[in-house]
C-alpha cells in the first residue's frame, strides 16, 4: 500500500485543530468581559480618525458615507451571528470616525492668506488677547478687512502686538473690540522638517488663515463690536478670561502672578521662558494647563463645601436634597472653570467625567469610572477628531486610563491591608505610597507621547510631583477657588496673597529640580507607526480585566523598539535655503546662524544634538568636511561632494563637481551634470527638505511629500507680476506653536 506524501495538506490538517482551539479559547475569553466590549469604542473611533490623518491626499467626500452605510446594512442583516457582529461592529466605528474627521475638517475650511502680503493696514474684532512676558500682547482677530484688495480675506488672524517700550504694557485692549492696526500677515508655517509639529494643520483646525506681526500700536475703533450669538457668547468668555488674569497679575508679580493665572485662567502666556522651561524640564508643565487634576479639585471643593454649609442649617438640611443641590451646582461650576480655561482637552475629559459623576448623584445612581472614560473620549472625538493627533488628548487619557484600570487592581488589595493596619501611621504610609504610585503609573503612561511630541524625558518627574501635586491640591487650589469668590466684590487679593505663597512653592519645586543633573534628557525619534502599535498595545492591556490583558505588553515593547529603525537626517535645509544643517564627523547636527529659534529647536530635538561649535564663514569646520567661502559652502559626505550655493552670479562654478546641489538661488538647469539638484524653486514648492547619505544613495524626504495633498498643506501661489521669482514660504516666528509644541 503506498503512503501519503508528507506535503503541506498534512501539515494544514495537523494545525488545524489547533487553530480552532486557539479561536474557541479566544472567544470563550471575549464572551467572559463582554461588559468591557464597550470600552473599545473610542479605540475604534480613533482609529477611523487616525486613518483620515495619515492618507497621503484628501479622500472624496463620498468614500466615507458609502463604507459608513454599507457597514450599517451589513450590521443591521448580522443579527444573531456574534463572530459577524465582532467583526463588523469596530468596522462600523472605524468608519464612523473616519466620516467624522473628513466632515470636520470640510466644515473648518477657511480662507487662508496665499503668501506673505507685506506691510497693510488691518482692522478687526479681538476674539482673544493673550498677555507675553515682554509686555506685548498675542491677538486673535475676527470679522476683518484689510485695504489691500489682490489678499485673501483670512476669516481669522493671530498677530503679536509689541510693547511701547521694553518692558512696558502695550496699549490695553480687551476681547470685543474693534482695532485697527499695520500689520504684515503671512500664512500660518509649515513644519520646520517633515515629521515635525504641522502648525498650519492645527491652523486649518481653528480657522486661523493667517499669522503676522503689528508694525505699531493697535488703533481703538469702538468696543463690543462682536455679532452674532455665538460670536458676542465667544467673545464674552475671553473677555473674562483676559479682566481675570490682568486683575491676577495686579496682585501678584512676575511669575507668581503668571502661573497663577495659567492655574486659574489657563493662559500661560505670561510665563517668562525661563520658568516655562523649568515647568517642562521637572515634568510639571501638566499643572500649568487647566487639566482633569484642576477640574475635578475645583468640582470636589465646590460639592463637598456646598454640601458642608448647608448641613449646617438644620431646617435646610432635614427638609431639601442638599446633596442633589450642591452636585447641580458643582457641575455649574465646573462647566465655568472649563469654558474660562478656553475648553482645553484636558479640561474637557475631566468635565464630561465629573459631570456624569454628579449627574449619577443627581439621578441616585452609582457611576462606572472606565465608562466615564470612554465616553468623554467619545463626546471629544466626535466633537473634536482632531485633538486625536495632538500632545493633550493623547496624554490626558493615557494617564487617567492607566490610573483606572491600575486601581482596578489595587485598591481592593489597599482596602484590605488598610483594614488590617488601621494605624495613623500606616494611613500616611498608604498616602506616600498613593502618591508614589500614581505619578509613576501617570508619568509612565504619558512619558512615551511626550517623547513621541517633545522628544524630551523628565528624569526626576516623580519626585517634583510628590512635593508639586499636594501642595497644589491642598493649598493652591482652595484657595484659588476662594479668589473667584471674591472676584465681584474686588476682594480677590484676599486669596490670591496666599496663593501666591503655594504658586512660589511650586515655581521653587520646578526650578529646584530642573538644575539636577540630567533634568530633562533628548530622546531618538518615536516613529507614528511604533506610536501607534504601542498605543493599541496599551489599550489591550488597560482594557481588559483577566490574564489575557498582558499579551498587550508585547505591542508596547515592539513599539518603543521601532526607535533603533529611525536614522536621523545627515542634512537639513529650510523651505528659504536660508538655514542649513549637517551631521558632523562626531554625528552632532552642525546648524549655521539663520532660521530663528523654533527652527533651530526643532532641528536639535528631532535630528540633534547640537554641535558646540559655529558654523565657518569663510573657513573649514573642525572635521574638516565643511569648507565655505563667498559663493557658498562645500561638504564632504561619505566620498560624495555636496554644494551649499547661495551665489547667483557663477553657479555653474559653485557646483562644479558636485554630487548633490542644495541652492538658496534659482539655478534654471546651470547644473544639468549633477545628480540631485535642489534649488530655490524646489524649496519653494515643497517646503523643507531632509537628507539621508548612504550606500545605496541618497534619500530625500520634503514636508510636502509628508504633508501630502490636503487642505492645510503648503500650495505655492506665485505672483501674478513676477512668476519667475517665486514668494519664499513664510518662517515659523517665535511662540507660535508653543501651545501644542
Amino acid at each position: 500500500m503506498a503512503k501519503n506524501p508528507p506535503d503541506s495538506m498534512g501539515l494544514s490538517l495537523a494545525l488545524t485543530p489547533v487553530a480552532t482551539d486557539f479561536l474557541s479559547a479566544l472567544a470563550e475569553r471575549l464572551l467572559a468581559e463582554r461588559e468591557r466590549w464597550p470600552l473599545w469604542l473610542p479605540v475604534f473611533l480613533g482609529v477611523g480618525i487616525g486613518l483620515y490623518f495619515a492618507l497621503p491626499g484628501e479622500p472624496p467626500s463620498w468614500h466615507g458615507p458609502v463604507a459608513l452605510l454599507g457597514l450599517m446594512a451589513a450590521l443591521a442583516f448580522s443579527r444573531g451571528r456574534l463572530a459577524l457582529f465582532l467583526v463588523l461592529a469596530p468596522a462600523l466605528a472605524v468608519a464612523v470616525g473616519f466620516c467624522g474627521a473628513q466632515l470636520r475638517s470640510n466644515l473648518m475650511a477657511a480662507p487662508v492668506v496665499e503668501r506673505h502680503t507685506g506691510a497693510l493696514m488691518l482692522e478687526g474684532v479681538v476674539g482673544e488677547v493673550e498677555m507675553l512676558p515682554d509686555g506685548g500682547m498675542r491677538v486673535t482677530l475676527a470679522q476683518l478687512s484689510l485695504d489691500k484688495e489682490d489678499v485673501v480675506v483670512p476669516t481669522k488672524a493671530r498677530i503679536r502686538v509689541k510693547p511701547v517700550k521694553p518692558g512696558q504694557v502695550a496699549q490695553p485692549i480687551t476681547a470685543g473690540d474693534r482695532i485697527r492696526v499695520r500689520a504684515m500677515l503671512m500664512p500660518p508655517p509649515q513644519p520646520a522638517m517633515p515629521g515635525a509639529f504641522d502648525f498650519a494643520r492645527f491652523a486649518w483646525f481653528k480657522q486661523l488663515g493667517a499669522v503676522g506681526s503689528a508694525l505699531g500700536q493697535p488703533e481703538l475703533l469702538s468696543a463690543g463690536e462682536a455679532k452674532g450669538w455665538r460670536a458676542d457668547w465667544t467673545i464674552a468668555v475671553n473677555e473674562l478670561r483676559h479682566a481675570i488674569t490682568a486683575r491676577i497679575l495686579a496682585v501678584l508679580p512676575d511669575d507668581r502672578g503668571a502661573v497663577s493665572a495659567a492655574l486659574t485662567t489657563g493662559d500661560q502666556m505670561p510665563i517668562s521662558a525661563p520658568m516655562m522651561q523649568a515647568y517642562r524640564d521637572s515634568g510639571l508643565a501638566h499643572i500649568l494647563s487647566i487639566s482633569g487634576l484642576h477640574i475635578t479639585m475645583a468640582a470636589g471643593l465646590v460639592f463637598v463645601g456646598l454640601r458642608s454649609l448647608m448641613a449646617l442649617i438644620p431646617a435646610l438640611a432635614l427638609r431639601y436634597p442638599i446633596k442633589k443641590w450642591s452636585a447641580g451646582l458643582a457641575i455649574l461650576f465646573a462647566l465655568f472653570y472649563t469654558l474660562l480655561a478656553g475648553s482645553p482637552v484636558p479640561a474637557q475629559r475631566s468635565f464630561f467625567m465629573t459631570g456624569l459623576i454628579l449627574l449619577a448623584v443627581l439621578l441616585d445612581r452609582v457611576a462606572l469610572s472606565m465608562r466615564l472614560v470612554a465616553w468623554a473620549a467619545v463626546v471629544i472625538l466626535l466633537w473634536e477628531p482632531e485633538e486625536l493627533i495632538g500632545p493633550s488628548f493623547q496624554m490626558s487619557f493615557a494617564a487617567v486610563v492607566a490610573l483606572i484600570s491600575a486601581y482596578e487592581t489595587l485598591t481592593p488589595k489597599q482596602v484590605a491591608w488598610r483594614q488590617a493596619h488601621p494605624g495613623w501611621l500606616e494611613g500616611a504610609g498608604l498616602y506616600v505610597f498613593g502618591v508614589v504610585m500614581s505619578t509613576l503609573i501617570a508619568g509612565t503612561a504619558t512619558a512615551v507621547y511626550g517623547v513621541y511630541h517633545f522628544n524630551r524625558f523628565a528624569v526626576w518627574s516623580v519626585v517634583a510631583n510628590m512635593i508639586a501635586v499636594p501642595l497644589t491640591g491642598f493649598w493652591v487650589m482652595p484657595w484659588a477657588l476662594l479668589m473667584f469668590l471674591l472676584l465681584p466684590l474686588g476682594l480677590e487679593e484676599w486669596a490670591l496673597v496666599p496663593m501666591g505663597w503655594g504658586v512660589e512653592g511650586v515655581n521653587v519645586v520646578a526650578v529646584w529640580v530642573a538644575s539636577w543633573p540630567s533634568s530633562a534628557v533628548t530622546v531618538p525619534i518615536l516613529p507614528q507607526g511604533g506610536m501607534v502599535v504601542f498605543t493599541l498595545g496599551g489599550a489591550w492591556l488597560c482594557i481588559w480585566k483577566k490574564s489575557w490583558r498582558f499579551w498587550g505588553l508585547l505591542p508596547m515593547a515592539l513599539g518603543l523598539a521601532s526607535m533603533a529603525l529611525v536614522s536621523q537626517p545627515d542634512l537639513l535645509v529650510d523651505s528659504r535655503g536660508d538655514a542649513f544643517a549637517i551631521r558632523t564627523a562626531d554625528g552632532r547636527l552642525l546648524i549655521n546662524g539663520k532660521g530663528g529659534r523654533i527652527l533651530k529647536e526643532t532641528w536639535t530635538r528631532r535630528a540633534g544634538p547640537q554641535a558646540s561649535e559655529y558654523w565657518p564663514k569663510k573657513s573649514s569646520s573642525r572635521d574638516g568636511f565643511l569648507r565655505c567661502d563667498a559663493l557658498g559652502c562645500i561638504w564632504r559626505k561619505d566620498g560624495r561632494v555636496v554644494a551649499l550655493v547661495k551665489d547667483e552670479t557663477t553657479p555653474e562654478a559653485a557646483c562644479a563637481g558636485a554630487d548633490v546641489v542644495i541652492s538658496s538661488v534659482p539655478l534654471r538647469g546651470a547644473c544639468r551634470g549633477t545628480k540631485v539638484v535642489v534649488d530655490r524653486f524646489d524649496l519653494w514648492r515643497r517646503g523643507p527638505h531632509a537628507l539621508w547619505f548612504g550606500p545605496e544613495g541618497v534619500r530625500i524626504e520634503t514636508v510636502a511629500g509628508w504633508q501630502g495633498d490636503r487642505p492645510w498643506a503648503w500650495h505655492p501661489h506665485p505672483r501674478k507680476k513676477k512668476a519667475e521669482a517665486p514668494v519664499r514660504p513664510p518662517v515659523q516666528t517665535d511662540r507660535e506653536d508653543d501651545d501644542d509644541d
